[in-house]
C-alpha cells in the first residue's frame, strides 16, 4: 500500500472569549474522558514499544510505523483537549 503524501494540518483548538468558561460539571466529565483516553493510549504506547524491540518483517514495521504516527496524533490531541479544559476552567 502506498504511503500517503498528505500533509497533517497542525492540531488547534479553537478559543472561546477569555471571559467564557467551560461549565463546570462539563469540564469534569470531559477531564474524566481525557484521562480515560490517557489510560487506553498508554496501553497503545507500550504496545507499540514492546513491537519495536522485535524484529518485524515487512510490511508490519511499515505498520508500526503508521500506529506511532496515529498515536503521536492521538497524544498531541489530547494534551490539547487538557490544556483546553484547564484554561477554560474555574479551578
Amino acid at each position: 500500500m502506498p504511503k500517503s503524501t498528505k500533509s497533517v494540518p497542525a492540531l488547534s483548538v479553537p478559543a472561546l472569549p477569555s471571559e467564557e468558561m467551560i461549565p463546570e460539571e462539563l469540564a469534569l466529565e470531559v477531564r474524566k474522558m481525557a484521562h480515560d483516553l490517557s489510560n487506553a493510549l498508554e496501553i497503545i504506547v507500550q504496545t507499540s514499544y514492546l513491537l519495536s524491540t522485535v524484529e518485524l518483517k515487512e510490511p508490519a514495521s511499515d505498520w508500526l510505523k503508521m500506529l506511532d504516527g496515529g498515536v503521536e496524533k492521538a497524544l498531541d490531541i489530547n494534551a490539547l483537549l487538557r490544556d483546553y479544559i484547564k484554561k477554560h476552567t474555574a479551578r
